[in-house]
């Protein structure tokens, strides 16, 4: 956990907004801030108490000595972090919607401490990207030594580049939004980390997880194959689901984000 003297909920720009009995927590991922889930939040603040945050490697943090890449080595980090700001906070029961990296921080939490989450929504999520025998992970080793090394040799252009691979490129603002997210985020900060993510191998945990599971995936995302979400609801041990938004890419709250209110209205029994 962050040892800080200021609260963690200062530290990561926590906020809790809108109203109702129910909390729902929303983590963005790998380069992001709070602000990837603006388009959705005015919905979903009707009828939950909404927790939105940045992760410590963000560009929106103030404190950049807050990310230790060593200690943020791998996802149990923040999953740490995770359960103590939920703590500070005194959230228990909770919705929790992770995108990306954060699926599987999500994932890791809820076993630490199964009592304060009552739902998993993983969107885009993926327990390991490089393929392995016959685990289908969307990338070859040796594209993902090609995209860490893009990151570590010329940041400047890959904060460019990768955006229009991930995002609806008929979606050209979220393109721009994304990119000028990548580009906030320090470059010592990105390599470490990507390396953290794209390496990742967090397979092992999934029939540990026992809190119910909706895994969203789009119909088509170059970073996790539909392959990834039928296994991951294979292997996780609560009952889990699959629901597909119809829209290319990686960020469906960006490029289809009514759509992807109707997915969640559709799991949480809400009129959006």
């Amino acid at each position: 956990m962050l040892m800080l003297e200021a609260s963690l909920q200062e530290a990561m720009n926590a906020r809790i907004i809108g109203s109702g009995s129910e909390t729902m927590v929303l983590a963005h991922g790998f380069g992001g801030d709070q602000s990837v889930w603006d388009k959705i939040l005015p919905y979903l603040t009707q009828h939950y108490q909404v927790v939105v945050f940045d992760w410590t490697f963000s560009g929106a943090v103030k404190d950049p000595n807050l990310f230790d890449p060593l200690k943020y080595s791998s996802y149990d980090a923040f999953a740490n972090d995770l359960i103590a700001l939920m703590d500070e906070l005194d959230l228990k029961s909770s919705v929790f919607i992770g995108h990306s990296m954060s699926g599987m921080i999500g994932c890791i939490a809820s076993i630490k401490r199964p009592e304060l989450f009552n739902r998993l929504i993983l969107v885009a999520a993926s327990p390991r990207y490089i393929n392995i025998d016959d685990y289908e992970g969307g990338f070859e080793a040796v594209a993902v030594d090609n995209i860490l090394s893009n990151i570590e040799s010329d940041y400047e252009n890959w904060t460019s580049s990768f955006p229009t691979l991930v995002v609806d490129n008929k979606d050209p603002l979220s393109v721009e939004k994304l990119s000028k997210c990548f580009k906030k985020m320090k470059h010592e900060f990105a390599v470490p980390l990507a390396k953290t993510v794209f390496r990742c191998d967090e397979r092992v945990i999934l029939d540990k997880v026992t809190t119910p599971c909706t895994i969203i995936q789009t119909t088509n995302d170059i970073v996790v194959p539909d392959s990834v979400g039928y296994y991951m609801q294979k292997k996780i041990k609560g009952k889990s689901t699959v629901e597909i938004v119809k829209t290319d890419g990686h960020f469906p709250q960006l490029t289809a984000h009514l759509e992807f209110l109707d997915v969640l209205g559709g799991i949480l029994g809400l009129e959006i």
